[in-house]
């Protein structure tokens, strides 16, 4: 292993979307030297927009909160899902588990950038433009990584751990040969920011709203604090694709082909063109190794529909930076128990709610005229992002308990 190094940190972060600086935040207040490398310059368009109550649990850890609130991003209090006629609200304030009851609609440029520059301005170097092109290990689990900046120089960062938060960058991943196919099938999103001309029913203007088009084929509505809205389509890639013409154009025809956007975009202002992202559905044969871990996306990636993304990526985050202290500190750590199978816990309840979804379980449930007050709660909290709390039975037995419930129904 060289010894060539131009750098040196206790910790080096891949990635600064929410789960790096999560990560990083954490780690500085604990007092580690800590520097983020970006591959791209900020601000920068990501999907993932609507975040979960959950999330502000990790939020609130990295200090970040006071900044998000000062901004004045839309804040939401829950999820409205729409099949036709057919309307089931779910309150966050009525969820099961205690804790967060709102959060935030963010554009995810504008966040991600505020969060970056919260994190610099308490003494992280968050460099961007730059990639980590090349990492080595040696024996005690130290690492030198390759940074190759815009220009084409590189240089050596030598770091105790590595955090990689680089999510569909899946920058270690591909390094280490860590990639392994999701078991969800690849599904294509078509998706834009638009200008509606219509005001705002205020309701939904604090709500994620998802639009039930077929068991295959859903649509997105997450209004923004300035009067526009991200707006979406997702299924299958055939299905997804069948309109022909230029991105806008298939983006309209969808617009006046589901009913609840038609209502409401048919003749908006299309922001920017509209993406197209397919075979997004991502997993890893391992999420960590010896002196390095993988958070949010760039350890897995599920489905857009339960807006899951960011939440994972700021429990990983913070879970990630608290077990390095741990270790960093010379106390044992098991990353298999601590981190692996807690985080997959949560990826577990959520699968199993995305699957439900795709065959069509929890419409039935959520549009129930039989609808049980208790059980509402206790999937209002999944929905909110509390996919640890083992005292809720569709967490502890998330399989079994929607069977039975889509069963009775």
């Amino acid at each position: 292993m060289s010894k060539t190094k131009n750098q040196v940190v206790d910790v080096l972060v891949i990635g600064a979307g929410p789960s790096g600086t999560v990560s990083a935040s954490i780690l500085n207040k604990k007092g580690y030297s800590v520097k983020i490398v970006e591959k791209q310059l900020f601000p920068r368009f990501v999907i993932g927009e609507s975040l979960l109550p959950r999330c502000m649990d990790n939020l609130d850890k990295a200090g970040f909160i006071d900044a998000i609130s000062a901004f004045g991003f839309q804040k939401k209090f829950g999820a409205k899902f729409l099949d036709n006629e057919r309307v089931s609200d779910f309150d966050f304030s009525a969820q099961f588990t205690k804790g967060w009851t709102w959060t935030w609609q963010v554009q995810r440029a504008k966040f991600d950038h505020l969060l970056a520059k919260e994190v610099e301005k308490n003494g992280v170097e968050v460099e961007y433009e730059s990639a980590v092109t090349a990492v080595q290990f040696a024996e005690d689990g130290s690492s030198i990584s390759t940074v190759t900046k815009k220009d084409g120089t590189t240089y050596n960062i030598e770091a105790k751990f590595i955090v990689d938060g680089s999510g569909y960058g899946r920058v270690l991943p591909r390094l280490l040969s860590l990639d392994k196919p999701s078991e969800f099938m690849g599904r294509t999103s078509l998706f834009c920011h638009v200008k509606p001309k219509m005001v705002y029913d205020e309701e939904e203007k604090d709500q994620i709203l998802i639009l039930v088009y077929t068991n295959e084929i859903w649509g997105w509505v997450i209004p923004f604090s300035d009067g526009t809205s991200s707006i979406g389509v997702v299924g299958h890639t055939e299905g997804i694709k069948r309109y022909e013409g230029t991105q806008e154009e298939k983006m309209r025809q969808w617009i006046q082909e589901v009913p609840a956007l038609k209502s409401r975009f048919t003749d908006s202002e299309l922001i920017f063109e509209p993406k197209e992202i397919t075979g997004y559905a991502s997993a890893v044969t391992k999420h960590f190794g010896k002196n390095f871990v993988l958070t949010g996306n760039a350890a897995e990636f599920i489905d857009p529909v339960f807006s899951s993304g960011v939440t994972f990526a700021t429990e990983s985050g913070a879970l990630a930076a608290e077990l390095i202290d741990k270790q960093l500190s010379g106390l044992p750590v098991d990353w298999q128990v601590e981190y692996t199978d807690y985080i997959q816990r949560g990826v577990d309840v959520f699968k199993t709610f995305v699957s439900s979804w795709y065959d069509g379980k929890l419409q039935k449930i959520f549009f129930s005229e039989q609808s049980n007050p208790e059980m509402r709660q206790q999937i209002c909290s999944i929905l909110a992002g509390y996919v640890w709390d083992l005292d809720n039975p569709f967490v502890k037995k998330h399989k079994r308990a929607v069977q039975a419930l889509a069963a009775v129904l």
